[in-house]
Formats: structure tokens, C-alpha cells, sequence
């Protein structure tokens, strides 16, 4: 099955005016309420209050990651910030359930703190989440330059990627054509090339003020979007293939620097090997001046289902 030039210039265009009709002011500001967590009656324990309704079939994993990390955030001193996080997804969660998080104070020594979280719903833990924090301090500093990669204007949106694919159905387009938090703009060799790098340039779509911690926030949002793709890059899939089952299994992130996720940054993602239904991925984070800003690594379940 394919589309023509037509077809996928039609389906542009619809997309576009779905995403138009969406204020990005709004949508920013609801992934922002996502960090707004209520504290509970016990101490170091927080929750987040279920949606009214939902079209996921179970919450997005960089939510969580994000709500997880603030709320170690909210035991720590102000002048200590979160530099590493390690994560397990453990069961699916649903969003119209609300989420409790208990978080504890493993360690607080003068330089650095650390904290793990459990994550439950309905009374079962969905995730945990253990998190460093480290009081800022100068030393020893390199990184790896970041590689040639065309600049987010001259890649393709995500809005063109989806009507060019079709395996994207109409029920979905009309989904994914909806405005999301950030602008997406991304470079993804074809299927036969068998590569295994691809990219996405993200700036936050709508402003989000100059709290440090919220901006980590998104960009930990962001680092599990596109990630576990890199596995299926080498073998010609993506998230729409049919019969294919893909899920986070784990997450690890490494901040290095200070965040601004409203100006544009870029994902670079690999995989290193697929294999027993798993697959690694492996991801850096640049600004657009080549800083490097974190580094992110996830294994992934990868099943796929023989077609008929």
C-alpha cells in the first residue's frame, strides 16, 4: 500500500488544520499541570488526579518519568538539581485513574542527594524511579561534538511524516494531527538504507517561564519520544507497522548542563542491538550551539505478530 504525491498532499493539509485549530498556549499548559502534583496526608508521599477521559490505551511513559523526577525534586534542597535518573516501567497505567507517588529519602550528604520513587495505581506499583541530585560544582569538562545534522528547518515536520505514512489510519491521523507540546521537526533515513541513527530537533511549543526544574521536566518528557523507534530503524518499522508490539521497559537519563526546552534542541537516537524481543536505544541531547545537555539510554520490548 501506497499513497500518491496527491493523496499525501491532501493529508498534509487536513493535518495542518487539525493541529491549527488546537491553541499551542493550551496544550503547553497541560503538560505543564502534569508537574502540579497535590501533596498527600502522608509526608514525601504525592498523587496526581485521574482524567476525565483519555484516547491512550495506557499513559505515556515520558508523563510519568517527568512526574516521578519532580516529585523527588520536591524532598531535595533548592540548590541541588537533578542530574541522573534510572527507571523501570513496570505496568501499563491508566490515565483516568489517578497516580500516587511515595518518595524516599535514601541519601543527603553535602554534595549530593538521593532519592527513589514508587509509583502506584489501584494499589499496585506501575513504576519506580531511583534519581541523583548534586549540588552544582566546577571540574574536569569534555563532550563529543555534535555530528553534521541538517538544522530543524530544513527537516521534515511531524505532521508530514504522518500523512506520508500509510500505515497511519484515518482514526489515528486524526489523533496524532492533534497540537502537541512541541514543535517536531525530524530526519529519518528511508527502510532501506538499514541505518540505525535518526534525529528529531524539539523546542516547547508555547512559554513555560524560567523555573529550571520544569524544563528538565519536559525534557524529560520529550526523551521518550521517538527513543525506542530506533530499534525498529534497522528493520524497516515504526510505531504504525502492523502486528508490532513495542513498550518501554527502562529508562535512564543524564543531564549535564542547564535546560531550556522552549529553544531548540536535538535528539540524536541509535541502537546498538535488537534481539530476544528487546532492543537498546540510545540517545543525545544537543542545543542548537552543539552543547551537549544529557544523555539518555532505554531497552524496549519489540514483538512482532506474523501478518496473515
Amino acid at each position: 500500500m501506497s499513497l500518491t504525491p496527491a493523496e499525501i498532499q491532501a493529508r498534509i493539509e487536513r493535518a495542518r488544520a487539525i493541529n491549527d485549530s488546537m491553541d499551542p498556549g493550551k496544550v503547553v499548559a497541560a503538560v505543564s499541570r502534569l508537574f502540579d502534583l497535590e501533596p498527600a496526608e502522608a509526608d514525601d508521599e504525592f498523587t496526581f488526579p485521574a482524567l476525565a477521559t483519555t484516547a491512550r490505551s495506557r499513559i505515556f511513559g515520558g508523563q510519568v518519568i517527568a512526574q516521578a523526577m519532580v516529585a523527588a525534586a520536591r524532598t531535595v534542597e533548592l540548590d541541588k538539581q537533578v542530574h541522573s535518573l534510572h527507571a523501570y516501567f513496570l505496568r501499563g497505567g491508566d490515565e483516568t485513574k489517578p497516580l500516587h507517588f511515595r518518595v524516599h529519602r535514601d541519601f543527603d550528604g553535602r554534595s549530593f542527594a538521593n532519592r527513589r520513587v514508587v509509583v502506584r495505581q489501584d494499589g499496585k506499583v506501575i513504576f519506580n524511579l531511583t534519581a541523583s541530585f548534586q549540588l552544582p560544582t566546577e571540574g574536569l569538562a569534555h563532550q563529543v561534538p555534535m555530528p553534521d545534522l541538517l538544522p530543524p528547518e530544513q527537516c521534515r515536520d511531524f505532521l508530514e511524516t504522518i500523512a506520508a505514512d500509510p500505515n497511519v489510519s484515518e482514526d489515528a491521523f486524526a489523533h496524532m494531527a492533534r497540537r502537541r507540546p512541541f514543535e517536531l521537526r525530524n530526519y529519518r533515513p528511508p527502510a532501506s538504507a538499514k541505518a540505525t541513527q535518526h534525529y528529531q530537533w524539539f523546542r516547547v511549543a508555547a512559554p513555560i517561564g524560567d523555573d529550571p526544574l520544569v524544563h528538565r521536566a519536559f525534557l524529560a518528557f520529550a526523551s521518550d519520544m521517538g527513543l525506542l523507534s530506533s530499534a525498529m530503524l534497522p528493520h524497516g518499522l515504526n510505531f504504525m507497522t502492523p502486528g508490532l508490539f513495542s513498550t518501554s521497559l527502562d529508562h535512564a537519563m543524564w543531564f549535564h548542563g542547564p535546560v531550556r526546552a522552549d529553544e531548540w534542541f536535538v535528539y540524536v537516537m541509535d541502537s546498538d542491538w535488537t534481539g530476544g524481543s528487546r532492543g537498546i536505544n540510545r540517545g543525545a541531547i544537543y542545543r542548537q550551539d552543539g552543547t551537549l545537555i544529557a544523555s539518555v539510554m532505554q531497552e524496549g520490548l519489540l514483538r512482532l505478530a506474523p501478518q496473515s
